[in-house]
């Protein structure tokens, strides 16, 4: 990403002047008054209310009634969460999809649920010549690949009706499984196994095996796959590559705070 400041043509003023108002709070200035705010920034008085107004009405910024002074809002710190969030799994993720990746030659990924989808949202490329391109941030059915299996496997049961209600599931290659009852079959199979496998299921000559990574509560929040052309990934070696999938995926989880026995698994438990 570039680190060019925008054209000025590009910027909506209120919602920069808003993103002003809300970057004057810090561990240091916890609350302002309108004028004070007004006095940081170079607004008037009159804007900053506004801004403020509209903030609080986000539940961005909340006013003390009894001061009339403004702090942070719950809405915030919510958002600030998912924020955390995302950086832990990548922190945590990167040295173990590094070693993964030198272990298998293979390009590595991990993926998270949205909806219906898997996003792919870190990524290392394999070295070799033949290898598989895709980038992060790339979305695919969840049906058709190793890791969108994998977390649709540990998804609460009745969170899975739902999405397999009405989902016409779709069918990228004649080995994806477009039959709710024969996903279900295959969800279970990987939920007893620990891992799940995709071949040419997402696309022709590409195959994929997958595991789940929890967080600290036990919740599984991702999953990690190991991908190439199934000239190399065929039925015995996606098995062999599985333990060490399995291995990143326990290493990912740990390092998100996941210790087995000391946490309770809410992954079929409707949580």
């Amino acid at each position: 990403m570039s680190d060019r400041p925008p054209k000025a043509t590009q910027i909506i003023t209120s919602v920069f002047n808003a993103g002003r108002v809300l970057c004057e709070f810090s561990p240091e200035a916890r609350e302002f008054s309108v004028r004070e705010l007004a006095g940081r920034i170079g607004l008037s008085k009159s804007t900053v209310h506004r801004l403020l107004v509209s903030l609080a009405a986000l539940q961005l910024v909340e006013q003390d009634p009894e001061t009339g002074r403004y702090r942070l809002g719950l809405r915030m710190y919510e958002l600030g969460t998912l924020v955390s969030g995302n950086i832990d799994l990548h922190e945590a993720a990167t040295p173990c999809l590094t070693e993964l990746r030198n272990k298998t030659g293979e390009t590595v990924q991990v993926a998270v649920l949205d909806g219906r989808e898997a996003i792919y949202v870190e990524r290392l490329d394999s070295l070799q010549t033949l290898r598989i391109f895709t980038r992060a941030g790339h979305r695919i059915a969840a049906n058709c690949t190793a890791n969108g299996k994998t977390l649709l496997a540990h998804i609460p049961e009745d969170e899975l009706e739902r999405l397999l209600d009405g989902w016409v599931l779709e069918g990228r290659t004649p080995h994806s499984i477009i039959e709710p009852d024969a996903l279900r079959k295959d969800l279970a199979t990987i939920r007893r196994r620990g891992y799940a496998e995709n071949i040419n299921e997402g696309e022709m000559g590409v195959s994929s095996v997958s595991a789940p990574i929890r967080d600290r509560t036990g919740r599984v929040v991702a999953a990690v796959s190991v991908v190439g052309p199934t000239t190399r990934l065929n039925r015995t070696s996606l098995r062999a590559f599985a333990a060490l999938v399995i291995e990143t995926a326990e290493a990912i989880s740990h390092r998100l705070g996941y210790r087995p026995g000391l946490t309770r698994d809410v992954t079929r438990a409707g949580a």
